[in-house]
């Protein structure tokens, strides 16, 4: 079980983060974030599985500013919560907010300094433009939503990227995933995998949408590439 901290936003206030250590520190660091429902539980259960694999994960609080601590269920009140939390959300704001969950996890005793980015869907998104935007040490998109849009900030890429999309996914739909294969697919340090026939949130444990075809390779090459560039 991990814990919560709280983390100094550059502009001032304050946010909510959830703590998951490993068995041995200090070890390498991954920022994990969200979907669209928050660091909920099912994302904290996700930090404690890659802290027992041997780091320390720290899961923000991505809504703080909007309404801190709404940390969403899988239902339809939560998805239309969801839904208009994340249309509320500033993408730059947000992305200096990560910046400062990085520069915090990079400074506590329990981290060695090396930090990987991670997100699923919303997360996804802002794992991508974590790669463009911050100094990382590796980044992995699971079906990250709208980087189609952020296209032109692909040429900024300053680290080895992994991205994992659903074969079958309406809200990462197939043009978007070849428009990214197009822009990015042939780059050294982009590894693009879809996994045919699995659905949105096919990490998401415990859900419909779960699928052990899908995660249990995508869990297998995000461990290989943070093991590579994290050590």
């Amino acid at each position: 079980m991990g814990q919560e901290i709280e983390i100094g936003a550059m502009g001032g206030g304050a946010f909510a983060a959830y703590l998951a250590l490993p068995a041995s520190t200090p070890a390498p660091g991954i920022v994990l974030l969200p979907e669209v429902f928050n660091t909920n539980d099912h994302i904290r259960a996700v930090a404690d599985g890659y802290a027992a694999e041997g780091f320390t994960v720290v899961a923000p609080d991505v809504y703080w500013r909007q309404e801190a601590g709404c940390y969403l269920p899988y239902t339809d009140e939560g998805r239309a919560k969801a839904q208009s939390l994340r249309a509320a959300l500033d993408t730059d704001q947000c992305a200096a907010d990560l910046a400062d969950t990085i520069a915090a996890l990079k400074a506590r005793a329990e981290c060695t300094g090396k930090v990987g980015v991670m997100g699923f869907c919303l997360g996804g998104k802002f794992a991508y433009l974590s790669g463009t935007r911050h100094k990382i040490d590796a980044a992995v998109s699971y079906y990250g939503v709208q980087i189609d849009q952020h296209l032109d900030e692909a040429a900024n890429l300053n680290c080895p990227i992994v991205m994992h999309f659903a074969g079958i996914d309406p809200h990462v739909p197939r043009d978007a995933v070849d428009a990214i294969q197009a822009r990015m697919g042939a780059w050294d340090n982009v590894d693009i995998h879809l996994y045919p026939g699995a659905e949105h949130g096919f990490n998401r444990h415990g859900y419909p949408s779960y699928s052990e075809a899908a995660a249990g390779p995508a869990r297998e090459r995000t461990l290989a590439h943070f093991r590579r560039l994290l050590a």
